[in-house]
């Protein structure tokens, strides 16, 4: 039964990802976004097993994504964007510990920093035609760390925050 429970766990963790993603395509998506449903990325606070949740979800984002046309990435985003989102969950989930005032703020900084240079670096070869710039890779990649730092630093934050001191909540995602 326990297992069921985690199992139905995270498969409402990658749905929510993924609806939240759909549903906000037009700034999910592209060279200016901000993907709210990363603000997910951070439930691995709670448990290791939320990491799977929110790499399907993004996996999941992706490929709809690609197959609907909101995703100018294509294949390269269900690739290396999926592979942002699940190294930054793991990197979240060992600095779940690291904390000020009780929140685990440090846990940001994954999802911040490696989306900024993975998604960054996609987006400047998409916009570059398939050739590096430093300059426009710098650009992307502070554009994508705009966008983590709301989703994550502050949607995020502020999700974590309410789900620790509901036991409810609490129970849903540990």
């Amino acid at each position: 039964m326990k297992n069921t429970k985690k199992l139905a766990n995270q498969a409402m963790i990658a749905a929510i990802y993924t609806v939240l993603s759909v549903c906000l395509s037009a700034i999910s998506y592209g060279p200016v976004n901000i993907r709210i449903s990363e603000a997910l990325t951070l439930l691995p606070v709670f448990a290791f097993g939320n990491v799977w949740g929110v790499t399907i979800g993004c996996f999941l984002t992706n490929v709809i994504g690609l197959f609907s046309g909101a995703n100018i990435l294509g294949a390269l985003d269900i690739v290396f964007g999926t592979f942002a989102t699940f190294s930054a969950a793991v990197l979240t989930y060992l600095l779940r510990n690291a904390k000020v005032k009780n929140l685990p703020v440090f846990s940001v900084l994954p999802p911040v920093v490696l989306n900024a240079l993975i998604v960054g670096w996609e987006l400047c070869i998409f916009v570059n035609n398939g050739v590096f710039n430093p300059l426009i890779f710098w650009a992307q990649a502070a554009s994508v760390a705009l966008g983590e730092l709301l989703s994550c630093g502050v949607i995020g934050l502020a999700m974590v925050k309410v789900i620790g001191k509901n036991d409810t909540l609490k129970r849903l995602v540990s």
